[in-house]
């Protein structure tokens, strides 16, 4: 049965009725969750999308920046705005297939990636690794990507904590759009 609420302590409140709770709902997240567009093998016509994106515009595709061996990313399931990769053009799975180059270049744009972040909105910290496996968390394990997420004091609150829910304040263009404007000019 459904009421209208009241501040009576008799009266039961009905699925779909207010309760006084603010819902932030991420139905996005669920193709997360539920491995929707998991890459089923090992290139852009098997699914990965880090192979996919490089054909795309940096708008559609949310690359903040290209490189010769590797571009930056955003995450389109992020922990925090901000949150990008770095990702290698060449479909690699494991760290040690990296050849120098690349190596140097992922490390290379992992530094823009924070000094965009600090420069763009002056995060504090930045929580920043890989995950090689799907045993050791990666959600592609068949394409290396290398997370970085810019962390600020007190972005950890009730919401992640006890909601499981992460608010963002900024569409994913619109983060993309300030990082690319604050990305190291290439020498």
């Amino acid at each position: 049965m459904l009421h209208s609420m009241t501040t009576e302590p008799e009266q039961q409140i009905g699925v779909g009725s207010p309760d006084a709770f603010q819902r932030l709902w991420t139905p996005h997240r669920m193709a997360y969750i539920q491995g929707e567009n998991k890459p089923s093998g090992s290139g852009a016509e098997d699914g990965c999308p880090f192979c996919s994106i490089p054909s795309k515009s940096d708008e559609d595709g949310l690359v903040i920046a290209r490189g010769e061996r590797v571009y930056a990313v955003l995450n389109l399931y992020p922990y925090n705005g901000g949150h990008l990769m770095v990702v290698p053009f060449r479909h690699v799975a494991d760290y040690t297939e990296l050849d120098e180059a690349e190596t140097a270049e992922l490390a290379a744009f992992t530094k823009h990636a924070m000094a965009a972040l600090r420069r763009a909105s002056g995060a504090h910290g930045f929580n920043i690794g890989m995950n090689q496996g799907a045993v050791a968390g990666a959600g592609i394990a068949a394409h290396l990507h290398q997370h970085v997420v810019p962390r600020w004091g007190g972005d950890t609150n009730f919401m992640p904590v006890v909601g499981h829910t992460k608010v963002l304040p900024q569409l994913l263009g619109d983060t993309r759009a300030m990082l690319a404007a604050a990305w190291p000019a290439r020498p």
